[in-house]
This record gives C-alpha cells, sequence and structure tokens, in this order.
C-alpha cells in the first residue's frame, strides 16, 4: 500500500493579511497529480485543515474541491481535526462526501478503524482528533487525564488494544506536540504549557506507521514517526524550509520505505536587511522583486512612509521593521545614569535622545537648532529678571 502523508493545509489562514487561497488551491492540486503519478492507494491528512474554528464559505469549498480531487485522482482519503478546527464543523459534512473519503473527529470512535485493503491484507487506519484533557476527560472518567500525554497514551492504549484483536498491518493519525520538535515561532498555536503538553514518542510504540499533525515543517522522530508539515510558507520563520509530503509504502511485513516528494513555492520568502536606500535602489536585491519580502532597513532614524516606498520595488512586501545599527549600543550608559550626570540643559537633552534613540546623538542640524533654543530661552529668562 502506498500512502501520502500531508497535514495543517490552514484553509483561511492569510499571510501578513495577504489570501492564501489561490496558492493553496495550486499546491493542492500539485497533490492530485501526485496522487496519479505514484499510484498513491490513500491520502492522510493529520489536522489542522481549516485554520479557524469558524471559516469563511470560500474554505469549505476549497476542502471540498481536495478532497473529490483527491479522491477522483485514485486514493481514498482520511482527514483527522486538528487544535485549530472545529470537530464539529469539520465533521459536519462527512456524511455529505462519497465514498473513501472520511473525516474523523470523534474522540469516542478512537478504537474504530477506517480499514483499507490492498493485496496483502487489510491496514487499520485509526484516527486521533486533538484531544483537549478539559473537554475529553468526562468521555474517561477511570483514567487520570490532566496533559496532552496522558490522554494521547490513554488513546494510545485504545488503539494498541483494538489492533490486538484486529491483527494485522496499522496506522495512527494524530494531532500533537511531540518531544524532541521545536515549533517555528509564531506559527504553531500553542497546545502545551511549559512541558506538561509535550507528548513522548513512546506513546507512539506499536503501528507500523504515524502520521503526525501540528508542526509547520517536516520532521523525522523516528522511522516511523513522522511530521509532513505544511503546504504552503505561513510566515518568515520558515524561509528556506522545503515543503511536500511524506510517500510511505506497506509491504505485508509492515513499514517498507518513507520517501519525500517536494511541491512547488508558490511564492519564496526573502529577508531583506540594509539601509532603506539600498533596498530601493541596490541591483543586489532584484531577485527578491517577485518574492514576499520582509524588510529590515538600518538606518540610525526612522524614515517616512516606509512601506509603501519599498512596495513600489516589491510588490510582495509584507513586512517593514526599523533595525538600526547600533555599534556598541551596548556599551551605552543608562538614561538615569546619563541624567544624573547631565551639567547642563544641552547635556540633558543628549540624554534623553540617547535613550529614544538608543544612543544616536542629535544630528548636527538638530545640534545646531538646540544651541539656537537653548540660547534664545536663555536670553528670555535674562530679560524677565531684568
Amino acid at each position: 500500500m502506498r500512502i501520502l502523508h500531508t497535514s495543517d493545509w490552514h484553509i483561511g489562514r492569510t499571510f501578513h493579511g495577504y489570501t492564501t487561497i489561490d496558492a493553496l488551491r495550486g499546491v493542492l492540486g500539485e497533490m492530485m497529480s501526485i496522487v496519479r503519478e505514484e499510484a498513491i492507494d490513500l491520502v492522510i491528512v493529520a489536522g489542522d485543515v481549516f485554520d479557524s474554528a469558524a471559516p469563511a464559505p470560500e474554505c469549505y469549498t476549497l476542502l471540498t474541491d481536495a478532497l473529490v480531487g483527491l479522491r477522483e485522482a485514485g486514493a481514498q482519503v482520511i482527514v483527522t481535526s486538528g487544535n485549530h478546527d472545529s470537530a464539529a464543523r469539520l465533521g459536519f459534512q462527512a456524511r455529505l462526501l462519497r465514498d473513501g473519503i472520511h473525516v474523523l473527529t470523534d474522540p469516542t470512535r478512537l478504537a474504530a478503524p477506517i480499514t483499507v485493503v490492498d493485496a496483502h491484507g487489510p491496514v487499520h487506519v485509526y484516527g486521533i482528533p486533538y484531544l483537549a484533557p478539559a473537554q475529553v476527560r468526562h468521555l474517561w472518567p477511570e483514567a487520570e487525564l490532566r496533559t496532552q500525554a496522558q490522554t494521547l497514551q490513554h488513546a494510545m492504549d485504545l488503539v494498541r488494544a483494538d489492533r490486538a484483536e484486529r491483527g494485522g498491518r496499522s496506522v495512527v493519525v494524530s494531532h500533537c506536540f511531540a518531544a524532541g520538535i521545536e515549533a517555528t515561532p509564531g506559527l504553531e498555536r500553542e497546545i502545551r504549557q511549559g512541558s506538561l503538553d509535550v507528548v513522548p514518542l513512546a506513546v507512539f510504540d506499536g503501528p507500523d506507521y504515524v502520521a503526525l499533525g501540528h508542526i509547520h515543517g517536516r520532521q523525522q522522530l523516528s522511522d516511523r514517526v513522522r511530521y509532513a508539515g505544511a503546504p504552503l510558507h505561513y510566515g518568515f520563520g520558515e524561509k528556506g524550509r522545503r515543503r511536500g509530503v511524506w510517500i510511505v509504502d506497506l509491504d505485508e511485513a509492515g513499514l517498507a520505505s518513507v520517501t519525500w516528494r517536494d511541491v512547488s513555492v508558490p511564492r519564496r520568502l526573502e529577508v531583506l536587511r540594509a539601509p532603506l536606500d539600498d533596498l530601493l535602489t541596490d541591483p543586489r536585491y532584484a531577485d527578491a522583486e517577485s518574492a514576499w519580502v520582509s524588510a529590515e532597513y538600518t538606518d540610525a532614524l526612522p524614515q517616512r512612509d516606509v512601506m509603501r516606498r519599498l512596495q513600489q520595488r516589491f510588490p510582495f512586501c509584507a513586512s517593514v521593521a526599523h533595525v538600526p545599527d547600533r555599534a556598541g549600543a551596548g556599551q551605552v550608559a543608562s538614561y538615569v545614569q546619563r541624567v544624573r550626570q547631565a551639567r547642563s540643559d544641552r547635556e540633558l537633552i543628549d540624554a534623553f535622545l540617547g535613550h529614544v534613540r538608543e544612543g544616536e546623538a542629535a544630528s548636527p542640524a538638530e545640534a545646531e537648532l538646540l544651541r539656537t533654543t537653548l540660547a534664545e530661552k536663555q536670553d528670555a529668562l535674562v530679560e524677565a529678571g531684568a
């Protein structure tokens, strides 16, 4: 049996305010081509299909088109819910979909696998939707379920018990934060508190393959436990990370091989750091004109209308930050120290400017303006005293 493992589609998510619907539609269409080219028997989508619990209508349309397209390409499809999804909303259309498309969102049916048969017999696929301990502990009052690790341990115990009775090969689909994995900052919405909700790898002992979701970059925890990652880049922290799917082959004995298949990146990411004038004019940055751009301009002082000016050259500039170069900034005296050391109004103003500008003193023009203003103030005081 040949399985395609994907996850974290996040239908409806924006990229710095820009829609990703069309880009995602293109990548999912590419997956349909992979199903045909690689003779895929089963597609597994390991949670976070939607980006929110209340998706817009166009998100449902894209999901339905994708699931039906994968089925028409020749594969059965199994989908589970993640921490972003509303299990009820995702599961709503399960009965409306055609034969061979399965949406698994019910925690009470963890030990009721979808069975797919190939030339070597059955393969039992157990779908574990995202399980928030507080929301499911009433289902199993006999178990102590305070953490993700305890909850998934209990779920896997149910799966292993059923697996022992059925025999044959098995695959588990789960959405969690497994031990040994680092999240991409700002991307994977936290489903842990400290280390309480990290799930040990040993929890997943038993099945021939474990298809995980939640982490946006591909990860291999062991030969048989992997994350596929998201099909799109959803943040600049993912710059340079490959997007794609795992292709899993099972033979009569179990796991035979796992290979990676890249998918296209609709628009690459670039992080540019330089003075603003260089960003606007330097030919070195010409290749970034068609990319998503995060611009960090290093001018000493903030500039005006920066995003508009950058977007004239980089139409897909999505993020701008002022990151001044401060050589030796760590050696600048504290504001309190500089105020205490000030012996004149000019030195007091310099202390203030150095504080709000992270060490940047007054420019020559500003210094002249300050000198003139302070002199006029002193003259006025003298005249008032006269």
